[in-house]
């Protein structure tokens, strides 16, 4: 059997930036083994298999060592193979997903996600969490996620965590963020107990983020940068009950598998 396989840099306006996703179109679903086996082969953060449906497609996403709930990179990457490597008409596209029905459309030279709003509540700080950073942060949230928002730029450019204490969170993974200068805020995003150590991108941390820094801030329409290694830029609007992501993608390869 070969399947089609595309790697997308997400978040990204050239290659070698932003966060690369794997993108497998299949006919039909093939059991969860092999699609758990084909993301570990791929080694990326994720892995994103989608089949057409008669509403549009079904999408599902998986890391080299589980599935995930949701993903944006992988969504957006999706997407942009969808819309240039496919006779797709339209310029909206709607998935069906573990978290719900999610449309990207074309906006000029981004692609805008919509995704549900996952708001944060305030939390105490964990204990693994407080021993996993050198300094403390000034407010601890969670969502689907632990926020840990900090005082200055720095503080989240110079983070070395231990990522060995990381593992041990209840949340999926820990976002730092702080204000920025240049854009409305910054941010990084840690989850070593799903085989992700540092992601250069995650998409669906804004669904937590943006409502945390409208906040703040006092506006709905927000800039954001995370300032991983790779770095990839985000474009946040909240609506309400939904939140729109977008940003650009870059193709970097296409190819083939072999079962």
């Amino acid at each position: 059997m070969k399947l089609p396989i595309y790697q997308v840099d997400a978040f990204a306006s050239k290659t070698f930036e932003g966060n690369p996703a794997a993108i497998c179109p299949l006919k039909s679903w093939l059991d969860d083994d092999v699609l758990l086996s084909i993301a570990a082969e791929n080694n990326l953060s994720e892995t994103a298999f989608y089949v057409m449906t008669p509403k549009g497609f079904h999408i599902r996403w998986f890391t080299p060592t589980t599935e995930v709930d949701l993903c944006g990179h992988a969504t957006l990457a999706t997407a942009y193979v969808i819309f240039n490597e496919f006779d797709y008409q339209g310029d909206s596209i709607s998935f069906d997903s573990r978290s719900g029905i999610l449309t990207v459309k074309k906006n000029d030279d981004l692609l805008e996600m919509d995704f549900p709003t996952q708001p944060a509540t305030n939390c105490d700080l964990p204990p693994e969490l407080e021993h996993a950073f050198s300094i403390k942060p000034i407010e601890c949230l969670e969502a689907e996620d632990y926020i840990l928002v900090f005082n200055t730029e720095d503080e989240i450019l110079n983070a070395q965590p231990k990522l060995e204490l990381l593992k041990d969170i209840k949340r999926r993974g820990v976002i730092i963020t702080a204000r920025s200068e240049k854009y409305d805020f910054i941010s990084r995003f840690f989850a070593p107990k799903y085989g992700i150590d540092e992601d250069p991108v995650t998409g669906s941390a804004y669904t937590q983020l943006a409502p945390y820094w409208k906040n703040k801030l006092g506006k709905n329409q927000l800039h954001a940068k995370q300032v991983s290694k790779r770095g990839g830029e985000v474009f946040c609007e909240d609506l309400g009950e939904r939140i729109s992501i977008a940003g650009t993608a870059v193709k970097f390869l296409q190819g083939e598998i072999t079962l």
